[in-house]
This record gives C-alpha cells, structure tokens and sequence, in this order.
C-alpha cells in the first residue's frame, strides 16, 4: 500500500476478514432418517419424542458443541454471535446476527440468512432461505445443527 492509500487515521483500517469454511462444510451424503437417530442418544430420543406441537429443536450431534440442544417454540428466533441471540453461539466465525428460524402459518420452519460474512449452511449448500425438514444439517460458522421436528406435528 503507497502513501496515498494509505488510511490517513490509523484508527480507519478495515479489521473484517473473511474465514473459508470449505474443509468444515464437506458433507459426504445425506444419511438416512434412522441413521440419524442412531447418533442421538436415548436422553435425546425422549426430549425429541416428546416435543410440543408446533416446535423443533436443532441438537448438535457432532463438532463443537456436542450434545447441545435448542430449543425451537417461537414464531422467529434469532441464531448469532450477539449474546442477546436466541440461539448464541460463541465463536468468531458466526456473525453477531447470523440467521434466523422462522414458523410459518403451517407450523413448518424455514432457515433464513440474515447477510452474515460467512453465509449459512444446509445439507452442505450455501443458502439464503429454505424449507427445513427432519434430519437436516444447518451449518452457521463451525457448528453444525441437526434439525429435529416434534412427531406430534
């Protein structure tokens, strides 16, 4: 950078980078419904069996974060790195206000990119908005969310 690019405040340099998650997105192919269920256990079997009407639960069943549930009962809810989140998720490759779930009319929920740095996830594919269904595999920076569904729905 010469002098005439150079910021003339020190304080004015951009800080942002981008972090490529290729290596951590690599899914080789979808697994069967009742493979999934195999990799929870018999705790999570239950809480999943017994969810509400009209909620979800997104279980971190591998990476960072195993075991950690939450979760899905209201009409949007909020998944970033901003503590005031719905979902929190502590890490610097999640964007302070990364993605949200959201209900329809239905009782199905979407997933929806909020414009974060390092996009969102779903099956292995970047995605701005889409449909969930059992067994998917939501990806927000290195945490990787498998989404369940109460039976009761």
């Amino acid at each position: 950078m010469n002098d005439s690019q150079a910021p003339k405040d020190p304080t004015e340099r951009e800080l942002t980078s981008t972090i490529h998650l290729s290596a951590l997105r690599s899914v080789p192919k979808p697994r069967p419904l009742e493979e999934i269920y195999t990799f929870l256990s018999s705790e999570e079997r239950e809480i999943v069996s017994q969810l509400p009407k009209n909620s979800a639960m997104l279980i971190v069943i591998a990476g960072p974060n195993r075991g950690s549930r939450f979760l899905i009962d209201s009409e949007e809810t909020s998944i970033g790195r901003d503590p005031k989140s719905d979902i929190f998720l502590d890490d610097v490759t999640v964007s302070r206000v990364h993605a949200k779930i959201s209900r329809s009319e239905s009782g199905d929920f979407a997933v929806h990119d909020c414009g974060s740095l390092n996009g969102s996830y779903l099956n292995a594919h970047q995605i701005t908005d889409s449909n969930l269904a059992v067994g998917d595999e939501i990806q927000i920076g290195k945490f990787r969310l498998t989404y369940f569904k109460g039976r009761a729905n």
